[in-house]
């Protein structure tokens, strides 16, 4: 077998998973590992760390703030148009980011790292402000609406591109032994950017008051985004190309068409499949489920209020956040699969406890409702949808579809007694009247007082965990919780942290742009981002709070028994390395020949 060059050393082609000798490599690796970092690769880190903390912190401000953009932008619609739309255009930002990623993943292998992710952010902070800026329908009617999800779109669009070029960017310039530390300071920036968005929206809050806010404020986070927009280029600007790509560019090896070379040839294309399937998905729903998912339980589950939920969130990334760096440190000594595929491993097994403590501690009387009150819902199964609705288009307007939205959005454990043939719905509730969903007007509010008269508690009852501020965190409630969601937030930074390294050092230069960002994006934009819309399906179907859970517990336990047979580890690869990598099967089987 052949020798690469890279950087005047002659490097073995072979690494440990292809059964060869790396003895070069590593006495290279651990000669880089060694030294300190230069002022030059600091520089590097700090460029695509903050434009790409900036990138999030423009992409989550929608998702923040959705309810009064919903008001603001769609407001000629009647409410529940009016919602359909809202989530239509947060889930365009999700759904578009693969496209983005193939785009731009296509331009950084035609021309370059540098400024492919510098034309992602122009667009990303662009949209962004022009968000803060775009008139409301009061003022031009539906162009507001279609508008508002022009700009999501080309959020989607340049994020889709913004992490694949930012990630590589920074690996090609990490020294052997050392790409999982460097890269992760990139994986940090997707919850900085959450922490941050936070952070600006509550200080706005808290200065303005909510009227203000609601009224005119809600548009100074988004207007914010030109300062950070300003200072990103401007960092940017003064980069250099990396050394990877610019050899390649020097030397003429560059992939004409990294589309086709990276989706069309199967030996590059299985390795995409592989990366998405072993390691991206179950990376991907334990992010979101650590983060998004747990907003989304405290607020529309548990009705922890939204400025308590914020804070317990906050919180917990702030105490967290560190161990992303820790994580790729340790998957430069141990390697990424072990951690990545152990963190998934851990937040399966952990996440019916952890959030079944997470209800005890933030709505005890909620949780006591749910293990003692019986709830049974007496409907035709056959004339029942199952309610899953990303982007908020579809309706369900049956009486059985009604009456489990219902119970759901109450946050009511409920089982469903199947009476075929009878186009009857009632729901029951321990010792009450039954309520009837058929043909009644009044099925919401005769709902609601006899969940509470059973002793269903209300959304603010007095056992509900809230804060007063930023530092009432000296109480057993919300010590607990943030204790609870610093944990999920560990799980999160397993999986994430090493993720860029192990995504760069699968794939060969001349279409590494390309190939690992369109695994990355479908990974967390369709089987993350859509994380939220099916727990809501899959609780309003069963009519147990905690049975969406087994949607990140089934993909992460996937996740885990393909990547640990079909992908391989590649802490030790050389980067420089044209050849495509293999899976352990593929490589013992060719090593064995």
């Amino acid at each position: 077998m052949g020798r690469a060059p890279v950087g005047g050393r002659t490097m073995p082609r072979k690494n440990r998973e292809d059964g060869m000798s790396i003895s070069t490599a590593q006495r290279a690796g651990a000669h880089d590992a060694a030294r300190p970092m230069t002022r030059e690769e600091r520089k590097v880190i700090l460029a695509s760390s903050l434009g790409t903390v900036f990138e999030w912190y423009d992409f989550y401000l929608y998702g923040a703030l959705a309810g009064i953009i919903a008001v603001k932008f769609f407001s000629q619609f009647p409410e529940g148009t009016r919602n359909i739309f809202a989530l239509l255009a947060f889930a365009a930002g999700f759904l578009v980011r693969p496209f983005g990623a193939l785009v731009f993943g296509r331009l950084g292998d035609l021309v370059g790292r540098k400024y492919t992710f510098l034309v992602t952010i122009v667009i990303m902070g662009a949209s962004t402000f022009i968000v803060g800026i775009l008139p409301t329908s009061d003022q031009i009617g539906i162009t507001a609406a279609v508008l508002l999800i022009v700009l999501r779109c080309l959020q989607g669009l340049a994020l889709g591109g913004e992490y694949g070029g930012a990630a590589t960017y920074v690996a090609e310039h990490a020294p052997n032994g050392r790409r999982g530390f460097y890269t992760s300071f990139i994986q940090i920036t997707a919850t900085a950017g959450l922490f941050l968005s936070l952070l600006v929206i509550l200080a706005t809050r808290l200065t303005m008051g909510e009227t203000a806010f609601a009224d005119w404020g809600w548009r100074i986070p988004f207007l914010l985004s030109i300062i950070l927009l300003g200072i990103s280029v401007w960092i940017r600007l003064q980069m250099q190309e990396s050394p990877a790509f610019q050899k390649m560019k020097d030397e003429g090896t560059r992939s004409k068409a990294p589309l086709s070379e990276a989706f069309g040839q199967w030996r590059n294309a299985k390795i995409a499949l592989f990366a998405l399937l072993g390691l991206v998905m179950g990376q991907a729903v334990v992010w979101y489920t650590g983060q998004f998912y747990a907003l989304f339980f405290l607020g529309s589950v548990l009705k922890v209020d939204i400025l308590t939920t914020n804070l317990l969130i906050a919180w917990s990334l702030l105490l967290g956040s560190g161990f992303f760096v820790f994580f790729g440190w340790l998957s430069d000594k141990i390697g990424r699969k072990p951690i990545i595929l152990g963190g998934c491993l851990l937040a399966a097994l952990t996440y019916f406890p952890l959030f079944k403590l997470m209800s005890h501690e933030a709505n005890p009387t909620l949780a006591a409702a749910h293990a003692n009150i019986t709830v049974v819902l007496d409907a035709d199964k056959a004339g029942c949808s199952f309610q899953f609705n990303p982007t908020g288009t579809a309706r369900f307007t049956q009486p059985c579809d009604t009456a489990k939205a219902a119970l759901a959005r109450a946050s009511v454990n409920y089982t469903v007694n199947d009476t075929p043939g009878n186009p009857a719905v009632n729901v029951r509730i321990a010792e009450q009247p039954p309520v009837a969903a058929t043909g009644n007007p009044q099925f919401a509010a005769q709902l609601a007082s006899t969940l509470t008269a059973a002793g269903y508690p209300l959304a603010a009852n007095p056992s509900v965990v809230k804060m007063s501020g930023p530092f009432d965190i000296f109480r057993e409630q919300p010590a607990v919780l943030i204790g609870i969601l610093t944990i999920l937030v560990i799980y999160v930074t397993m999986v994430y942290g090493p993720i860029a390294a192990a995504l760069v050092e699968m794939f060969p230069t001349r279409i590494r742009y390309t190939s690992m960002s369109l695994p990355y994006h479908i990974g967390n934009g369709w089987f993350g981002g859509l994380m939220p819309a099916t727990a809501f399906a899959m609780i309003a179907q069963t009519g147990d709070v905690y049975y969406g859970l087994w949607y990140p517990i089934v993909i992460a336990l996937a996740t885990v028994v393909i990547g640990l047979f079909f992908v391989p580890e590649t802490k030790d690869r050389d980067i420089f390395d044209e050849r495509p990598s293999e899976t352990p099967i593929a490589a013992r089987t060719r090593a064995a020949e």
